[in-house]
């Protein structure tokens, strides 16, 4: 059974980061006990149970909920709030902006000090949970948590709750609490096998051996191969075996250049470490550079297409999330949720669907065309360059964590020609030449998206470098000063002596 899942999570409503939005939270969603059941059910009436793990989450607390989710249909069971309460959570809800006062959720030092968590407590919680889970299998009648998994004939509709509200009377719950051995007396009732996915017939094999004399030698090889959107992940072994050998370092950049041409599958370039470069001439589906690690990943329409790149998508969904390190560059435009995530990585793209750079915390993004709605939102780090062709981006941006501002700054100017002119060289992007050749006349409609958060902290950062700077001056031209002293330095910023100097 080559390409099918070997986990199945169904999660509840009741659970969730505490960044979302209460609407979200009180109107979307169902209880993991539906999914559940009926997930359950289908797999087990397939024939497909024995072969997937299925694990539910969703405000599970105590052993009761273990034992419901287990006679249900699930084998795992996930914790998060829980756990992060025993550790000092308040449940404040201010996840995404910097401020947990109890120092879980933060980067800053001054709150992450007021953190009194332990992972003795955690420890501790989930021993009591086991137990609480132990006493209750014990009183059902059960050795094994295997032996749980399904028999929802051991739960049943509590009728004194049915009375006491009008609003449950006409509520049947008999399709839920139906034990899936009834429907395939047959079936396996828990994950009994591994599957077979066929990755010894994966491409990366090809590219691994066609790329020895790089990973032996250091050696720079050019690669060209055909790819199909049944070659999921190219790149990934690859990565794992230049990380081997080189650690995180990897090789060289461009050591190892693979041109594919044709449609690429899901994950395309994940994970991809540095020294080596995808080309593709054609397209890819979603997950394109997840976890880009520092390799270069180029997409660009097959030469010989007639439409317009900038007006067409050319990769899926959720590309580049959660990339750390490394480059890309999209000739066309890219689907929702592009670079969520993002830390490190410099991307340029064409246009993008809704949700564009959503929790991004690094990296450096260029948009050479229009973004979808929610731009920005849980945007806490990094930097967005948006050609604004229509004047109307600032309807599009999440203003909660973000400002927007004009390229006026030499860095910024020196920083985004830079970038188009890569992805101009990558791509052969007409856009980007367009661009380039009438930079100056379209410089005014670029705006720049800049966390509040990460301008502050740069700036901070700034002042430090000047003052140490200053101090260091200080130090070679006030040589006898003593602690406190205040001192002019070369430069017109006065600093106060932190130490007697000798």
């Amino acid at each position: 059974m080559k390409g099918h899942a070997d986990h199945v999570l169904i999660s509840g409503h009741d659970g969730g980061t505490g960044a979302s939005r209460w609407t979200g939270i009180k109107n979307a969603g169902l209880p993991w006990e539906l999914g559940l059941a009926e997930t359950h059910q289908t797999l087990v009436a397939n024939g497909l149970r024995g072969r997937v793990v299925l694990q539910t989450d969703g405000q599970l607390k105590v052993g009761r909920d273990v034992v419901i989710a287990c006679l249900l249909g699930a084998e795992e069971f996930g914790f998060s709030t829980a756990p992060l309460i025993v550790l000092g959570c308040i449940m404040m809800r201010k996840c995404h902006t910097n401020t947990c006062p109890v120092g879980i959720a933060t980067q800053d030092p001054v709150l992450r000090e007021k953190f009194a968590g332990k992972p003795e407590h955690i420890i501790n919680f989930f021993f009591m949970l086991a137990e609480e889970v132990r006493e209750i299998m014990s009183q059902l009648g059960f050795r094994t948590i295997n032996e749980m998994v399904g028999r929802s004939d051991m739960l049943e509709v509590d009728l004194d709750v049915l009375k006491g509200n009008e609003k449950l009377q006409n509520i049947d719950l008999s399709l839920i609490l139906k034990p899936a051995a009834e429907i395939s007396t047959e079936a396996v009732q828990y994950c009994v096998e591994k599957q077979d996915h066929g990755l010894d017939m994966a491409l990366d094999n090809k590219l691994i051996a066609s790329s020895r004399a790089a990973l032996e030698k250091g050696f720079r090889v050019f690669i060209e191969t055909p790819v199909r959107n049944t070659n999921r992940a190219v790149g990934t072994m690859l990565s794992h075996e230049v990380t081997k050998l080189y650690r995180m370092a990897g090789l060289p950049p461009d050591t190892i250049h693979v041109k594919l041409n044709g449609s690429a599958g899901q994950s395309f370039g994940a994970f991809l470490c540095p020294g080596i470069t995808l080309e593709l001439e054609g397209d890819s589906n979603d997950y394109v550079g997840k976890g880009l690690s520092g390799g270069k990943i180029v997409v660009y329409p097959p030469r010989n297409s007639q439409f317009i790149p900038q007006e067409n998508i050319v990769i899926g969904n959720v590309a580049l999330y959660g990339s750390t390190k490394g480059e890309a560059y999209f000739n066309g435009m890219a689907a929702e949720r592009f670079c969520v995530r993002n830390s490190g990585a410099q991307a340029v793209v064409e246009g993008i669907g809704d949700h564009g750079c959503e929790y991004m915390t690094g990296g450096t993004v260029v948009i050479l065309g229009k973004t979808g709605r929610n731009f920005a939102a849980g945007m806490s780090g990094g930097i967005a360059y948006v050609y604004d062709v229509d004047g109307m981006f600032s309807t599009r941006c999440n203003h909660e964590l973000v400002d927007l501002y004009s390229v006026v700054e030499e860095d910024d100017i020196i920083t985004l020609r830079m970038m188009i002119e890569q992805h101009r060289l990558n791509t052969g992007s007409v856009l980007a030449k367009d661009v380039l050749s009438n930079f100056e006349d379209i410089l005014p409609k670029f705006v720049k998206v800049f966390p509040r958060d990460y301008k502050r902290v740069l700036e901070n950062m700034k002042v430090e470098k000047v003052v140490k700077e200053a101090e260091q001056k200080v130090r070679k031209a006030g040589l006898g000063k003593k602690a406190g002293e205040v001192i002019k330095a070369p430069n017109g910023i006065s600093v106060i002596t932190k130490v007697d100097m000798v």
